[in-house]
């Protein structure tokens, strides 16, 4: 492993598919196994975000948590405020909120969807980190309304706030307004070379005075690729439906674990801070070893 490579810091994700009460002991075994991070999911119908972080930072002492992500249309800013800062509280340091404009299509379900969608992620990034920060909030927005509003128990360390988003717009704002950006599962070093000449448009007119860049990757160790590919098909094959592109085009971590550095100093030397491991297929703690092992963590 090179030094480069060992700058970046590796999180695992829990699954959605997953039950909520395996993730307490799934957070306890990554934390031993070396991990850095670890990642919840909020999915329209499957586990809120954040009580399976409240679950995941209660049951280890030194992992850092990150949502990825909560759909802002789903979200008044003054109660995700609220909801943050007593993680925040509690477990100074290790918490990460990554905030989206939300599945369109999921939003039209429970009659969320937003015609404004980028003023509606941007006013809630802006409103929540300064409740977050102890400032009393009035904001009267296109989307957002706030009037008079002070957190009695705001957090000593705000947690960062992040954005998961793929458009280049949505990128720029991200740069602007967030402290991150989080690339989705397929991203290869150089569609996140392209995300951050849009991100770094949005940060030269921004404040923020850092910014981390997280990528999702698909994670999956077999020395045999038919078996591999039989393993992963129909997660790869719709994920590069969503992304529009054919399914070899999505940039994995499924093969051989002695090509997982290499795959991770890829990411890394195009601009990623952070690398987030989905495993696929049945032991996803196993999978989860292996890379660490293999990234000798």
């Amino acid at each position: 492993m090179t030094d480069q490579d060992s700058a970046v810091r590796i999180g695992f994700m829990f699954d959605r598919e997953r039950a909520p009460e395996e993730l307490p002991g799934f957070a306890r075994d990554l934390e031993a196994a070396g991990a850095d991070d670890l990642w919840v999911v909020e999915d329209l119908g499957w586990a809120g975000s954040v009580s399976a972080a409240a679950l995941a930072l209660a049951a280890t002492e030194r992992l850092r948590v990150g949502i990825g992500i909560a759909p802002v249309p789903l979200r008044n800013p003054a109660l995700l405020a609220m909801e943050l800062a007593t993680l925040a509280r509690v477990h100074p340091g290790r918490l990460v909120a990554g905030l989206g404009h939300g599945v369109p299509e999921w939003m039209r379900k429970v009659g969320a969807e937003s015609p404004a969608k980028l003023a509606l992620l941007e006013e809630t990034l802006h409103a929540v980190r300064d409740l977050l920060d102890g400032r009393t909030v009035t904001r009267h927005g296109r989307t957002v309304t706030i009037d008079g509003l002070t957190l009695v128990h705001p957090p000593t360390q705000p947690p960062p706030l992040v954005t998961g988003v793929v458009r280049p717009r949505s990128l720029e704002l991200s740069g602007r307004s967030a402290d991150g950006t989080i690339l989705a599962e397929g991203t290869g070093p150089g569609r996140l070379t392209e995300a951050l000449t849009h991100i770094n448009r949005g940060r030269a007119a921004g404040d923020r005075p850092a910014h981390e860049v997280i990528v999702f990757a698909f994670l999956h160790t077999d020395d045999d690729p038919t078996r591999a590919t039989r393993t992963t098909a129909d997660m790869v094959n719709g994920q590069a439906a969503w992304m529009g592109v054919p399914p070899a085009d999505l940039f994995t971590l499924i093969g051989p674990a002695s090509e997982i550095p290499e795959h991770v100093a890829a990411l890394h030397e195009a601009g990623a801070t952070t690398v987030v491991l989905r495993p696929l297929g049945p032991d996803p703690l196993g999978q989860a070893r292996t890379a660490l092992e293999a990234l000798d963590r």
